[in-house]
């Protein structure tokens, strides 16, 4: 039988392929997971970390000999070694003592005392008029090589055999280039009275013409000016290269400690 006149015959909407409905489930699966569980209070909470490890036994007590004297006297000889190395350091490239062996520069230095001598005093500047300086007299040195050397400032270091050059200590009075004159004892640097108050005693009148210092020399005196061999005469200008230091400290006898002025 024909269908009726104006009604349209219905068709059935095809639905969506299998596959894509499996994937919207599985999307839905996937959103609608629940959340994480989450500890309670009184409840232990799960740890995904391994347990700790065991804890380590405790050390060995020290045996009885290693508390004793025998491992500080295994360690001795090392700390000798090393404070005499220390010592020998200091002594040949900061602070050196020096004997006072003649009354030169009294009243300043008395004969017997011992003075430190500052080695770095000049390394970054000049000596200045008045300062108390410490210098050898130079002169040709053996070449000894590098052991040699070593060997040689080793013993000069520790006192065993003395030192290549003499030293002296003195006064500066006159500077590279200055004019010095002394009139009856007083001293003149460029026409004019250089005030001298370490000097004590009976005065020098002698007198000595005027010179000129030459550049990279200095002309030194003795605060005893009656016995003292100077750049007056005899021991010359000095070379300011041939400076060892500044003497600064008196440190023994004990009742003459004190400042060098």
């Amino acid at each position: 039988m024909p269908p009726p006149r104006g009604r349209s015959r219905s068709r059935p909407h095809p639905g969506p392929p299998p596959r894509a409905g499996r994937r919207q489930s599985r999307r839905r699966r996937r959103r609608r997971r629940p959340p994480p569980p989450v500890a309670r209070s009184g409840a232990r909470a799960v740890s995904e970390r391994p347990p700790a490890l065991a804890e380590p036994a405790e050390a060995a007590p020290p045996r009885a000999e290693d508390r004793g004297l025998l491992p500080f006297l295994r360690e001795l000889p090392g700390l000798v070694l090393l404070a005499l190395l220390l010592a020998l350091l200091l002594k040949s490239f900061v602070v050196q003592a020096f004997y006072i062996p003649s009354g030169s520069m009294e009243p300043t230095l008395l004969p017997g005392d011992r003075v430190l001598v500052n080695r770095l005093a000049y390394r970054f500047g000049e000596p200045e008029r008045g300062d108390v300086i410490v210098f050898d007299t130079g002169g040709t040195e053996e070449d000894r090589g590098i052991v040699g050397g070593f060997l040689r400032w080793l013993s000069e270091g520790l006192g065993v055999a003395r030192p290549a050059h003499e030293d002296y200590i003195k006064r500066v009075i006159g500077l590279p280039g200055e004019v010095v004159e002394i009139r009856r004892g007083v001293v003149y640097v460029d026409g004019e009275r250089v005030p001298e108050p370490w000097l004590a005693g009976r005065a020098d009148r002698r007198s000595f013409p005027p010179v000129e210092v030459p550049w990279g020399m200095l002309y030194v005196l003795g605060d005893n000016r009656l016995h003292s061999g100077d750049s007056r005469f005899g021991l010359g200008f000095v070379p300011v290269d041939r400076v060892v230091g500044k003497a600064f400290l008196v440190v023994w006898p004990p009742s003459r400690v004190g400042w060098v002025r």
